[in-house]
């Protein structure tokens, strides 16, 4: 986080590559505040929603009405599946989902840090994965303890949510926290201390446990409770059409993420960058799983290769980003052109497996002849996209292993698969790329002055000793663990 947020550009005319919006707007300064009021003059483009907050860096922020000539818009981005209330005067063109990224834009001082992570549940006994019926105690058991609201689907209780956080499940049962939007790493770390604490409470009186690692270590996908989510269901089955390893993807990782906000186009494209020439750092230093279906697998971070043979047309690196003419509307062409997964209506999922968006447009998407996108939908698209950097109105950095809590407090706070460290790089080692990258991480929190730097510490001993986490967890699978896996839930646990 410190290398990347750092990096504050002013407005330039740089900015303004997308040439339609200068004509259409008579200026040739496109500010964020601009920015943001072209992302809600959609081309008398009217949204009307009932919750009137914007999701951002993984929480969500209060937005007022923008009233302009006819459009009356009121514009809700929320985490799949957002509900679909929104009435169009017209189709959505291309200008709108260009202008919807646009509005991310922010001045600095509104800048923030959004923390994801994710860990496996288990049942102590048994180191058996949790099953739905405990996690939906679980949940339950939250809500009433801690005052969360529950997010259903259909009869099923799904998630949580409270204020700007909420807590959701990925397809195997993977418990994800998706934290508010933060100033401080400070307040990051205390969110994730809250959030273990309670979910600990409950899940210890159940004999529940959860695990930090980033890939499962015992259990094969036959082995994984589904969660009775309809995205899943279609995602399940389209998967194995595209890649050999989307299901383990899908039930059997855990990442940590965080979220990153910009102040203009060209702000985003220096992080966007910057972020995606870091990934392979942030993969090797938070290398975290070397076991499958208990046995070493040949990979420090086996979940990292997981994506290179899930659905090459949603996930990997982003070699345009590096090109000259780099901006949102580059990342809407490329957006347009990943298949889609679903679309969401009357509270039901339709199955648009690996159709296209651009019919969707014309409405002519054979799911749903006749009907067109809203920016709901486009926000939902948007989700399932896979890369090592994924841009909303904000910035995911997607490259890390799930771990213990010290290490979550460490991925904001720093901001291959098979060497780690170790790999080559030019004339010397990876690891020594990761002594300059920590070093300016370090410089860059100091900047920030809010005595953020010790948050590194868990990082800087993986960079001194040049070992990752996983080389630590397989020295003690070799030695004291004796080649059993089993040791590793209490080793990792939360």
């Amino acid at each position: 986080m410190a290398l990347i947020s750092q990096i504050y550009v002013p407005y330039s005319r740089h900015d303004m590559n997308i040439q339609y919006k200068l004509q259409r707007y008579g200026t040739d300064k496109l500010t964020a505040r601009s920015y943001n009021g072209m992302g809600l003059e959609l081309k008398e483009l009217k949204i009307q929603q009932h919750h009137g907050q914007l999701f951002h860096g993984g929480g969500k922020r209060k937005n007022s009405l923008y009233h302009k000539g006819k459009c009356n818009l009121l514009v809700v981005a929320a985490s799949p599946p957002t509900e679909d209330v929104a009435v169009i005067s017209e189709p959505l063109t291309k200008e709108d989902l260009v202008a919807y990224l646009a509005s991310g834009c922010k001045p600095k001082e509104k800048w923030r840090i959004g923390t994801e992570h994710e860990k496996f549940g288990f049942q102590q006994t048994t180191l058996q994965p949790m099953k739905y019926e405990q996690i939906s105690e679980l949940l339950q058991g939250m809500a009433e303890r801690f005052s969360w609201d529950k997010v259903m689907e259909g009869d099923f209780i799904i998630g949580l949510k409270q204020d700007k956080q909420s807590i959701s499940l990925e397809p195997g049962g993977q418990f994800e926290l998706s934290g508010a939007p933060l100033e401080t790493l400070h307040q990051t770390c205390a969110e994730v201390n809250s959030h273990l604490y309670q979910v600990k409470a409950v899940a210890e009186e159940m004999g529940l446990g959860f695990l930090g690692i980033g890939f499962h270590p015992k259990w094969a996908v036959k082995d994984i409770p589904i969660m009775p989510k309809g995205r899943y269901d279609i995602m399940r089955n389209y998967m194995p059409k595209v890649g050999s390893l989307g299901l383990d993807m899908m039930f059997r990782t855990c990442t940590v993420q965080v979220n990153l906000d910009f102040s203009s186009e060209v702000d985003m494209v220096r992080k966007f960058r910057v972020g995606l020439a870091l990934q392979p750092i942030a993969t090797a230093l938070f290398a975290n799983s070397p076991f499958t279906e208990g046995k070493p697998n040949g990979f420090l971070s086996y979940r990292s290769h997981i994506w290179t043979d899930t659905d090459n047309n949603r996930c990997g690196m982003l070699p345009f980003v590096f090109d000259d003419t780099f901006g949102f509307e580059s990342y809407v062409d490329y957006a347009l052109d990943v298949p889609m997964y679903f679309v969401y209506r009357n509270k039901k999922y339709v199955d648009c497996s690996g159709m296209s968006f651009k019919d969707f447009m014309k409405g002519k998407l054979p799911s749903l002849p006749g009907e067109f996108p809203n920016l709901n939908d486009w926000e939902n698209h948007l989700t399932t996209i896979f890369p090592e950097v994924r841009l909303k109105r904000y910035l995911e950095m997607r490259g890390a292993d799930g771990g213990p809590w010290r290490r979550l407090c460490a991925l904001p706070a720093l901001w291959v698969p098979k060497m780690g460290l170790k790999t080559p790089f030019r004339d010397s080692l990876l690891r020594h790329v990761a002594e300059d990258i920590l070093q300016l991480a370090k410089e860059g929190l100091q900047r920030r002055g809010c005595k953020e730097s010790g948050f590194l510490n868990e990082v800087a001993e993986v960079v001194r000793t040049g070992v990752t986490p996983a080389e630590r967890l397989l020295d003690l699978y070799h030695g004291k663990w004796a080649n059993s896996v089993d040791p590793v839930f209490e080793e990792l646990l939360y």
